[in-house]
């Protein structure tokens, strides 16, 4: 009977889980559907905000002789340093979502450092600090609250340091590494090289019509401005794009934990049953030889 007994508390425990694992989807699902939208309004603002910029360098690129001259939009195809941000989750119970980030990361680092670049790491998401800290790699920056709670304020102060030693030339290059959101049932690694600025799939075309009213002398001001604006928003798109694809990835996850859940229920449920007969034929046999050694 205490096979049974054991059996009985692992087919409770499973349900349990069962339940816990269901509710997390729900909550997924609801938190999903918010960030989705602040996803794709994000995503349209970013679209814009790359169109006006590569206007305004296209424009600056016209006028001083030799092309656009800012560091921002200076090619570096031998970098000595080359930061890398990179955003996971502060949680897990999401599948392969966090490691398919910092397997990216590896991957990128390895490549760069065979090339002869010093790499340096910055961390958006707890996940990925633990995992460097654990591997006792060195992270210059590292924020354990941020992608679970995108704000845009918190962003641009995260990157702000990026930004400041890039323009210092402490650093060559700065690429940004994100697990971003392309369907219900889909995320995508994404590597951009957030600096130097690369116009290259965002030309303006020459007979396309401006709506910017700009003077001339006020080109290089205003593409400074908005290079910074570029940068913030990148990030703060990064962080909720992020969380877009985390939360669908926990749905698929917990959605896959409640089915094995109930593949588990079931196969205890039988083991449950086959139990017990064999302990009422047990019981019946016994019964029997008693009353047999009686006669």
């Amino acid at each position: 009977m205490a096979n049974l007994k054991e059996i009985k508390i692992k087919i409770g425990s499973v349900k349990n889980t069962q339940k816990t694992t269901k509710a997390m989807k729900l909550v997924s699902s609801a938190k999903l559907t918010r960030t989705r939208q602040l996803s794709e309004q994000a995503r349209s603002y970013a679209k814009k905000i790359n169109e006006v910029l590569s206007e305004i360098a296209n424009r600056v690129s016209k006028v001083q002789e030799g092309g656009n001259k800012e560091k921002a939009f200076t090619p570096n195809e031998n970098p000595k340093t080359v930061d890398i941000v990179f955003v996971t989750a502060d949680k897990g119970l999401c599948g392969g979502f966090n490691m398919a980030t910092i397997k990216s990361v590896n991957r990128l680092a390895a490549d760069l450092e065979s090339k002869g670049s010093k790499v340096r790491y910055r961390v958006a998401g707890r996940k990925g600090v633990d995992f460097f800290s654990f591997q006792k790699i060195e992270m210059i920056q590292k924020a354990t609250d941020l992608s679970s709670a995108p704000d845009y304020d918190r962003a641009v102060d995260f990157i702000k340091d990026v930004v400041t030693d890039f323009q210092n030339g402490e650093t060559d290059k700065v690429i940004l590494v994100y697990n971003g959101f392309l369907n219900m049932l889909t995320q995508e690694v994404r590597v951009t090289e957030l600096l130097p600025i690369s116009l290259d799939n965002a030309e303006v075309s020459e007979t396309e019509t401006s709506m910017l009213e700009i003077e001339p002398d006020d080109d290089e001001e205003v593409l400074e401005e908005l290079t910074g604006k570029y940068i913030d928003f990148n990030m703060y798109y990064a962080l909720i794009d992020s969380l877009a694809a985390e939360h669908s990835a926990r749905m698929q996850a917990m959605e896959a934990a409640s089915k094995n859940a109930k593949e588990r229920v079931d196969s205890l449920t039988v083991e449950y049953n086959k139990a017990r007969q064999a302990a009422i034929t047990t019981e019946l046999i016994e019964i029997i030889s008693g009353v047999e050694s009686l006669k």
